[in-house]
């Protein structure tokens, strides 16, 4: 995945929920969405049944947590909700082993403290704002470090400690 593609879905996760929410399950129905509705084929309106049913099975903080992204999404100017959607979409586009990985990444960036969550946004800051040379070398040192065994990555860990050292 090129790392244009892993940015995108990255911004696309964070905002999954909204996405998601804003099919899913709008806390008060925006104008026209009855006409919408009577729009969509019979299939399209099924989809849509069950996605309700599916959200209204939720526990009741996880529906007002996705009626909260939902209002976040709302809020957006038009070109960032537009972004938002289009990674969204992107996400969706990838193969089911990425989307998996993707996932997991992302569930456990959430367990992380806010601390270290804060400093990965800025990580990924430092490379999304890195010149095309730097944010190269970063992602092959990255594919070099997803390719070393573990016991090559304990040894790696350690001579850099000792770098810092000295």
């Amino acid at each position: 995945m090129r790392w244009t593609s892993a940015l995108a879905v990255a911004a696309a996760l964070l905002l999954a929920p909204a996405a998601r929410a804003q099919q899913a399950a709008p806390a008060a129905p925006p104008p026209g969405a009855r006409e919408r509705f009577e729009a969509l084929s019979p299939q399209e309106q099924e989809a849509v049944r069950e996605r309700w049913r599916q959200f209204r099975a939720l526990p009741p903080e996880r529906q007002a947590e996705l009626r909260q992204n939902l209002e976040r999404l709302r809020a957006m100017p038009p070109e960032q909700r537009a972004q938002v959607n289009q990674n969204y979409e992107a996400f969706h586009r990838l193969p089911a082993r990425e989307r998996r990985e993707l996932l997991e990444r992302f569930e456990r960036f959430r367990e992380m403290s806010p601390e270290r969550r804060a400093q990965m946004r800025q990580a990924l800051r430092q490379i999304v704002d890195a010149s095309p040379r730097e944010r190269a070398r970063y992602l092959e040192n990255l594919r070099r470090w997803r390719d070393m065994s573990p016991a090559e990555r304990d040894q790696a860990r350690e001579e850099w400690r000792q770098r810092r050292r000295r």
